[in-house]
């Protein structure tokens, strides 16, 4: 099923997220929002914790919840951050979302939310694969 939400709404998705950031060490908030093939979108935001190890990204977040709730055919994500630079997702989260869709997109937005457009290999080329 194709969905109808543009590029530019699953952005705008990703920007909201941002308010729901817990950051209160890096200051950095992110939004993501995950699109699924059946036209459903799961979100997320980073939660910072004081242990640093138990941190959890946006994209992370997003992912967990499209798995909670029985979906994982992700076919874009928008991940949108507070900073001036395009928000590209970390090597944890390329590698954590390679386990659901090697042909995922990522849209990656600035805090004005213009965006870049990446497809996975681009970003994380001879991913690891068992």
């Amino acid at each position: 099923m194709e969905s109808k939400l543009s590029d530019k709404e699953l952005v705008a998705i990703a920007m909201e997220m941002r308010n729901r950031a817990f950051a209160p060490y890096s200051g950095f908030a992110v939004g993501a929002a995950i699109l699924c093939e059946d036209g459903t979108v799961y979100r997320g935001c980073n939660v910072e914790n004081a242990s640093f190890g138990a941190t959890i990204c946006a994209e992370q977040t997003a992912a967990v919840s499209a798995v909670a709730g029985g979906n994982v055919d992700f076919i874009t994500i928008a991940v949108a951050s507070t900073g001036d630079d395009y928000c590209v997702p970390c090597g944890i989260c390329r590698q954590f979302l390679r386990e659901f869709s090697a042909d995922i997109r990522f849209l990656c937005a600035n805090s004005k939310g213009e965006y870049v457009e990446y497809g996975f290999d681009e970003l994380l080329p001879n991913a690891f694969e068992l």
